[in-house]
Parts: C-alpha cells; structure tokens; sequence
C-alpha cells in the first residue's frame, strides 16, 4: 500500500501527525507538501501533485491524502481530474464508506475540526473495496457524467 499525501499550512501539523503514524505503521508514503504553517500556498497545488500521483501510479492500492482546513477546497480540486474520487472524510465511519461504498482513492481530511487523522486512514484502509452491486451501479452513474 502506498499514500500520497500533501497538506496545505493549515493542515501542515495534522500531516505532521499522520507521517508519524505512516511511519509507525510501516506503511510507504510520498510527501508532496506543505512544509510548514506559513500561509504562503494554496491548497490546489497539493491536490493537484496528489490526484497525479494517484492517476499515474500502476500499483492498485496506491491511495491520497490531502489536509487543508475544512476539506472541501482539496476535495473539489482533486475531483476535477477524470479517475479521482476523492471523499471528505471528517470520521473513521465516512473514511470505511468511501472507500467501500464509493470506491474514493483520496480522502480529504478537515484539519480545522482536528481530526484524529490516523484512526480516519486505518478505517479507510481496513475498510472491504466496493464490492456490493448496488454501489457498484450508482458509482458508474458518477462515471457517465
């Protein structure tokens, strides 16, 4: 399993906080940024290397995580690329649910809530991929758009 992960400066310390636990868990990871809380970027440009990352990657389990202060702004820029499905996950139980009722292979954390960040990627990654026909059926009306 691989992550790509990037945070803007307000998602900066809870990204901080994942990569130790990344770490602990001997699970791989890219860090495309930011490197610090200084407010001198813009959260599109973090989504925007990780949603590539994403796309471009040939492994099937290689997955994002993007951190910025609600969420949204990463989640509606990463979603701008054909492929990625990126999810707001602000608990474990929507983390579970977007990766196995909506197949999301980024989730975008709202570091302003503060989050337990680690305990919403392990549910994601523990969660069963979309199997369920049911979900598989509404996820290629997402497609069709």
């Amino acid at each position: 399993m691989l992550f790509s992960i990037g945070a803007d400066h307000r998602g900066f310390s809870a990204k901080t906080e994942l990569i130790k636990w990344l770490n602990s868990q001997h699970i791989e990871f890219n860090d495309f940024g930011a490197t610090s809380e200084q407010p001198d970027d813009d959260y599109n440009d973090y989504a925007k290397l990780v949603a590539e990352a994403v796309l471009i990657s040939p492994a099937p389990d290689h997955f994002g995580v993007l951190i910025c202060g609600s969420g949204q702004g990463m989640a509606m820029q990463a979603n701008r690329y054909p492929g990625v499905r990126a999810a707001v996950c602000y608990s474990p139980s929507v983390a579970a649910k977007a990766r196995g009722h909506n197949s999301a292979n980024i989730i975008c954390i709202p570091a302003d809530d503060h989050p337990d960040v680690p305990a919403i990627v392990q549910a994601f990654i523990s969660a069963t991929p979309l199997t369920d026909e049911k979900h598989q059926r509404r996820n290629q009306k997402l497609d069709e758009i």
